[in-house]
Order: structure tokens, then C-alpha cells, then sequence
């Protein structure tokens, strides 16, 4: 956890890394996925340095996000995940890509 949270968000990552692990994740995996989770409550909650703008303009929190798509299906990263990833990997052209273009470009 990062310096600076507090109980309620440790907790929080400890459930959701053990949710993480009882679905068959890698310990490091669960732990990732646990981290990017509470780390995006605690941007939207103003209770980070710094946030993302994918973090603060998503409309739905982490943890309804992943509730909709365990009940919907996995339809993997959202478009905004992918093209802040391909941003971050400097992809020429991104902005005018859509999903599947995004994915391609980025090898998944």
C-alpha cells in the first residue's frame, strides 16, 4: 500500500487481492489488480497527490466497474485504458484510433 492510506483502503486491498486469488490469479496479479483498484478509489475520493484523468472522468467507481463486467463478461480494457496505455508507449497515431485499432497496436 502507499504511504499514507489508511485502514479502511488496506483493508479494502487485502479483500480485493483475496477476491484476486480465490478467482485463480497469480499473487502478483491479484496484487496489481488490488493496487490499481484503491488506488483509483482513493483519486476519486481526493485523497491522492496526484490522479489520472481517466481516473476522475470514469463515471463508474472501480468497484462497480468490476462488478458489471464479473456480470457481464470480461470485455477486457476500456478505450480510455488503452489509449492512455499507447500514450505512455508514445503509439504515432492513437488519437483517431478506436478500440480494436488500440489493441492491435498495443500486441493484444
Amino acid at each position: 500500500m502507499p504511504a499514507g492510506s489508511n485502514r479502511k483502503r488496506e483493508r479494502q486491498y487485502e479483500h480485493i487481492k483475496k477476491s484476486a486469488q480465490d478467482r485463480g490469479e497469480s499473487t502478483s496479479r491479484a496484487e496489481e489488480i488490488a493496487a490499481r483498484t484503491v488506488n483509483k478509489e482513493r483519486a476519486r475520493a481526493g485523497e491522492s497527490k496526484t490522479a489520472s484523468k481517466a481516473s476522475l472522468r470514469d463515471p463508474l467507481s472501480a468497484s462497480e466497474r468490476g462488478g458489471r463486467r464479473s456480470r457481464t463478461g470480461a470485455q477486457g480494457p476500456t478505450r480510455d485504458q488503452l489509449y492512455e496505455e499507447a500514450r505512455k508507449r508514445d503509439i504515432h497515431g492513437r488519437s483517431s484510433m478506436d478500440k480494436q485499432q488500440l489493441k492491435n497496436a498495443l500486441g493484444r
